[in-house]
C-alpha cells in the first residue's frame, strides 16, 4: 500500500485488495475512485455496478459503500480536501472559485452506484492526469504543489462536464426529459435568484407559469419551493464545514436576506441550529444518514 498524504490539497492512495475492508467515512468534499486493474462489484445504497479495468467512480459521503472484489483489484482513491479551500495556503488559484465547482459536484451528483465517466475520451484524460499526479507526487513531493493542483483542476473540469450529462439526485430512467434540464438548470443558476422565479423557469421551459409548479411537484414529488431551498442549504453544509467563509458571506452568495432569515431556513429544514451543525461536523441534508434497501 502506498499512501502519499496531502500537504495538502489532496491526499492520494495506492492499494491493491483482494478484500474489501471498511474505510473510514469522512465529510471530505469528495473522493474519485480509479479501478487500476481488477474486477468486482460496487455498492451504494444497496444498488450493484460491476467495475473492471479502468472504472472510475466519485464515493459519496455515506457509511454504506463497498466493492465487492472477485479478482484482486488496484484501487487508487484521490480525496480532494476541505484544506485546498481554507484560507493560508500557498496556492495561487481563484479559490472561490474552485470550491463552486467542487461544490455543485458534491451536491449534485447522485448517490447511486455506477461508473460517473461517460466516454473513453474522458477516461483516458482522467487516468493520464492521476498518473501524472502520482508520477510527481512520488518524484517532487511538496516542489510539486502547484503542478498537482493545476492538474486537479484539470480533472474537475472533465468530472463536472460529465455530471452534467448525468441524472440528477432523485429522477429515474423514465423521468421527463424536460424535468432533468430544468434540474440541472437550477442546480446551474442556484446563487440567482430571480433566474428561479416561476415566471423565468416558465419562459426558459415554454411553460405556463401556473403550470410551472404543478409539473415540477408531479415530476420531483417536491414542491418547486422546497427543492430549491433544499437545494441550497446542501451548499451551505458544505460551506459551513468544508470553507472559511463567513455566514454573512454565505447568506449574500445563495440569495438569503441576511444571516437571520439564513439562520431560522437552516434550523426549520435541517432541524439543528447552524453552530450545533458545525460543532457536530457531519452532513445532514446532503448525506443520507442510512441506506434504504
Amino acid at each position: 500500500m502506498n499512501i502519499i498524504e496531502a500537504y495538502k490539497p489532496f491526499e492520494i492512495q495506492e492499494i491493491e485488495l483482494s478484500e474489501w475492508k471498511q474505510r473510514p467515512v469522512k465529510n471530505n468534499f469528495f473522493e474519485l475512485v480509479l479501478i487500476k486493474d481488477g474486477e468486482g462489484t460496487q455498492c451504494i445504497n444497496y444498488n450493484e455496478h460491476s467495475f473492471t479495468n479502468g472504472s472510475i467512480f466519485l464515493l459519496p459521503p455515506l457509511k454504506c459503500h463497498s466493492f465487492s472484489i472477485s479478482k484482486p483489484t488496484k484501487f487508487v482513491f484521490l480525496k480532494f480536501t476541505d484544506m485546498f479551500f481554507k484560507n493560508g495556503n500557498r496556492i495561487d488559484i481563484d479559490r472561490n472559485e474552485w470550491f463552486k465547482e467542487a461544490s455543485y459536484i458534491l451536491s449534485n451528483y447522485n448517490q447511486l452506484p455506477g461508473d460517473i465517466i461517460k466516454n473513453d475520451l474522458d477516461r483516458n484524460h482522467i487516468e493520464n492526469l492521476i498518473d501524472m499526479i502520482l508520477q510527481e507526487s512520488r518524484n517532487y513531493g511538496e516542489t510539486s504543489i502547484n503542478l498537482v493542483t493545476s492538474l486537479m483542476t484539470s480533472i474537475l473540469e472533465v468530472l463536472i462536464r460529465n455530471i452534467k450529462k448525468s441524472s440528477y439526485l432523485e429522477v429515474t430512467k423514465n423521468t421527463d426529459d424536460r424535468i432533468k434540464k430544468m434540474l440541472i438548470y437550477i442546480n446551474e443558476n442556484i446563487s440567482k435568484t430571480e433566474l428561479l422565479k416561476v415566471e423565468n423557469l416558465s419562459e426558459v421551459f415554454s411553460m405556463s407559469p401556473t403550470y410551472v409548479s404543478e409539473y415540477f411537484k408531479k415530476q420531483v414529488n417536491m414542491p418547486l419551493r422546497e427543492y430549491i431551498i433544499k437545494a441550497k442549504l446542501k451548499l451551505v453544509e458544505i460551506r459551513l464545514l468544508n470553507s472559511d467563509f463567513t455566514l454573512t458571506q454565505i447568506a449574500d452568495e445563495l440569495g438569503f436576506t441576511d444571516v437571520s432569515h439564513l439562520s431560522k431556513t437552516f434550523k426549520r429544514y435541517v432541524g439543528q441550529s447552524i453552530r450545533e451543525f458545525k460543532n457536530n461536523g457531519e452532513y445532514l441534508l446532503l448525506k443520507r444518514t442510512t441506506c434504504s434497501a
